[in-house]
């Protein structure tokens, strides 16, 4: 079948028999593309096939069929390699690339390059080629031609100052199109070259300025990201003046073109807005308001370019933000949104003022300028800098209860992480999630999930409200429902209470936790990604047995926490909440009343501890080996980037068996021993991980299920470490951090690339707290 297929197509294909009375037909090119692509077909066949489209290269002078010629030659490169190096020599050497026809000659050049893509070991070859071909073809008539070959030009390994000068040169063109994309090439020059010429920079940057001006409305917009791209770098290359007064006339500059008659400029002046990284005060804050301000009426023109022509007055920035918020198209309206998110960092006074106009956008026709609103709202509150003020709640508030699922979502993200500065707007923002949580009972999960994480931020003004309401929480009264939605609401609060960094959790009556098991369900779904529910029942049963009087005597209790022995990571493994230095009120061990005698079959379970770290002052031996034990962990660290994992091992050995010969009596001491155990141990699983990024030469393959279950091992020790311990000093606790957050990112590196969402949510939420304990 195949033999009788490539004889009827070889026919075809033969000049001689191709006569321009009967064309290619559309099938001939199908089956022989057909073959090609189908890894059964035979290496004779598939010779057969390059020898046949070779010499019809060399004798056919039909255009239409040397295109598909080329397009039959190009795929045959691809899908058999061992071919690319014959390909690419019968193009290179056949006279297409002389042709007088444009289009061939480009679409030749193409295949070269396709080739070479892949096969690297053709780059060389490609280098070969003149960059005066790729100029002269630029230069011929077909501008189809000139504006593919100069959006291609990084695909021609192209000298880059050859290639520059063709760029800025064809920012001339008569033609839009080719402008257009001479411009981009501009652009992705900016990017990829280091120009140290002072002079050729600011020629770019002044020759894109100029194109602001440009009829079309394509030129404009590709001329605002050449601005852009240019400016950052004559601003880099200014290393003797003053970088802000060059910073702030390119933000001008960019400001100008915000009230452009083209939609599509617009939005191309508030993106690259967004990319300016440094702005003074008084320019940011003229951009939030329509009048000129005094102090820049005052101010000098600014300009990068030492032609006048260029100048441009810093009254240009006025109301830049304001018209961009106003618009008329919503796509302008979003992409001003997000640019607001770069500034408030750099003013204050900017971020308050900010706010006012993005709490107005929450009132907008565009589901997606709200959205944006939002989290331009919830990047300000990361980097601290969103101060609501009760002028605001009701507006906020609204978006708690917006009939859109997305918006709702993103206001709740906003008050995960805001800092609320009184009582009053604490209880109007839980008003608020109860509101909402009555409204779409769909949303229970997240926000209860949110409660938790304001009431753990605001411990002090959670415990109020609960001691407020405590007396409603009653099964009894009959005022409210038990099952409630405000009465869930108040006892996840109360848990966040107890939990927060605040030490107010001694106020609630314990009666409430008990209420709360009630409900452990609802609870534990919300609460999946900080304990499983086993933790939160033992959590809950716990509390409510404990009283405020007895408060000291319970933390000396010994007891111990259900985990699920081995080092394999699962969902039922114990992922405890920190408490930084407020201790988890400690599990006592009745497994009568809680759980059946079968869970703690000591084949399942291990005792884990909650305890102090601190050692006494009088283990000065202890305190010795805790700081000498770090420094020799660091000395071995060469050892583990080498893989010289025998001698690494050895070591690790060696600092186990000496703490293992230590015995204290010292309540602290104890748990500082146990600290540098688990220290060990992390640093080992470490270690064993880091062989698995080594390159292959020094150390022998792995596989990646071998990987998975050391991160897990990894993750699950971390965790231990950081929930484990109480008493540990800010920098410890920053240490901790540091070394989940590069579990996490070893984890993204090798093993959960089709699943890196959990991941991803896991690096975003550890890398917040380690900026929020700092």
């Amino acid at each position: 079948m195949e033999e009788r297929l490539w004889n009827h197509c070889e026919n075809t294909l033969t000049p001689s028999s191709n006569v321009a009375d009967k064309p290619l037909s559309l099938q001939t090119l199908a089956s022989v593309s057909s073959l090609i692509t189908n890894p059964s077909t035979s290496d004779p066949t598939i010779f057969a096939i390059f020898q046949t489209l070779t010499s019809s290269l060399q004798l056919s002078h039909d255009p239409l069929l040397l295109r598909h010629l080329l397009k039959l030659l190009s795929d045959l490169a691809v899908h058999r390699p061992h071919l690319s190096h014959l390909v690419f020599n019968s193009v290179r050497a056949h006279s297409l690339l002389s042709t007088d026809s444009t289009r061939l000659a480009a679409e030749s050049l193409s295949v070269l390059a396709s080739v070479a893509e892949h096969d690297r070991t053709l780059v060389s070859a490609m280098d070969e080629l003149d960059g005066d071909l790729f100029v002269s073809l630029c230069f011929r008539p077909c501008v189809s031609v000139r504006s593919w070959l100069l959006s291609n030009a990084d695909r021609f390994r192209v000298r880059p100052y050859l290639l520059l000068t063709v760029m800025l040169g064809f920012t001339k063109d008569p033609y839009p199109n080719v402008r257009r994309v001479a411009l981009d090439g501009l652009v992705k020059l900016s990017k990829s070259i280091v120009c140290d010429d002072r002079g050729v920079i600011e020629g770019c940057y002044c020759r894109a300025v100029e194109l602001l001006h440009d009829m079309e409305g394509c030129v404009r917009a590709a001329a605002i990201r050449a601005v852009s791209g240019w400016g950052q770098m004559l601003i880099v290359s200014n290393q003797d003046g003053d970088k802000t007064y060059w910073s702030d006339a390119l933000f001008v500059q960019l400001c100008s073109m915000v009230r452009d008659m083209s939609m599509e400029v617009r939005v191309e002046a508030f993106e690259a807005l967004g990319m300016v990284k440094m702005v003074s005060d008084d320019i940011l804050l003229q951009t939030l308001s329509k009048k000129v301000l005094v102090i820049l009426k005052e101010k000098k023109s600014l300009g990068h370019c030492t032609s006048k022509q260029f100048e441009i007055s810093a009254s240009s920035a006025a109301g830049a933000f304001v018209h961009g918020l106003e618009d008329e198209f919503y796509e302008v309206r979003r992409s001003a949104c997000y640019s607001m998110r770069t500034f408030p960092i750099l003013s204050d006074e900017f971020a308050g003022e900010a706010l006012n106009l993005l709490m107005d956008m929450l009132n907008d026709d565009s589901m997606v300028v709200r959205l944006q609103a939002l989290e331009t709202m919830h990047h300000m509150a990361t980097c601290d800098c969103l101060k609501v003020q009760e002028t605001h709640m009701h507006m906020f508030l609204g978006t708690l209860v917006d009939s859109d699922t997305l918006i709702r979502s993103a206001a709740r993200k906003i008050l995960r992480v805001m800092k609320l500065p009184n009582l009053e707007m604490f209880k109007s923002y839980i008003d608020g999630l109860i509101k909402n949580l009555e409204i779409y009972p769909q949303d229970e999960v997240d926000v209860f999930s949110v409660l938790f994480n304001i009431g753990r931020n605001h411990g002090k003004f959670a415990a109020c409200i609960v001691q407020e309401v405590s007396q409603e929480i009653d099964p009894r009264g009959e005022k409210l429902s038990f099952n409630s939605v405000k009465v869930a609401a108040w006892l996840v609060l109360a848990i966040s209470a107890s939990l927060s960094h605040d030490q107010h959790s001694c106020n609630i009556p314990p009666r409430i936790y008990s209420y709360a098991v009630t409900l452990l369900g609802r609870i534990s779904r919300a609460l999946s990604d900080v304990m499983n529910p086993n933790t939160l029942l033992t959590y809950l049963s716990l509390c409510s047995r404990s009283t405020s009087s007895s408060d000291t005597e319970f933390r000396k209790e010994e007891s111990f926490l259900p985990v699920i022995k081995g080092d394999i990571p699962t969902y039922a493994s114990i992922e405890m909440i920190s408490y930084s230095g407020v201790p988890l009120r400690q599990i006592s061990d009745a497994p009568s009343e809680i759980h059946s005698q079968k869970m703690w079959e000591p084949r399942e379970l291990v005792e884990t501890q909650f305890l102090e770290y601190q050692p006494e002052l009088h283990d000065e031996v202890v305190t010795k080996y805790m700081k000498l034990i770090p420094a020799n962990i660091e000395g071995v660290w060469p050892l583990i980037q080498s893989g010289c994992m025998v001698e690494v091992l050895r070591t690790f050995r060696s600092c186990k068996d000496e703490l293992t010969t230590f015995t204290t009596d010292s309540h602290g001491s104890a748990g500082a021993l146990a600290f540098m155990l688990q220290y060990i141990r992390v640093v080992k699983l470490l270690a064993k991980v880091w062989v698995h990024f080594l390159p292959e030469r020094k150390v022998c393959s792995y596989g990646m299920g071998e990987l998975h279950l050391l991160l897990g091992k990894l993750d699950r020790s971390l965790r231990e470490m950081r929930y484990r311990f109480m008493g540990l000093s800010k920098e410890e606790e920053l240490h901790v951090l540091e070394l989940i957050l590069l579990s996490c990112i070893l984890r993204l590196s090798k093993v959960e690339v089709c699943c890196h969402h959990a991941t991803l949510k896991k690096l975003s939420y550890y890398n917040f707290t380690c900026r929020i304990s700092m």
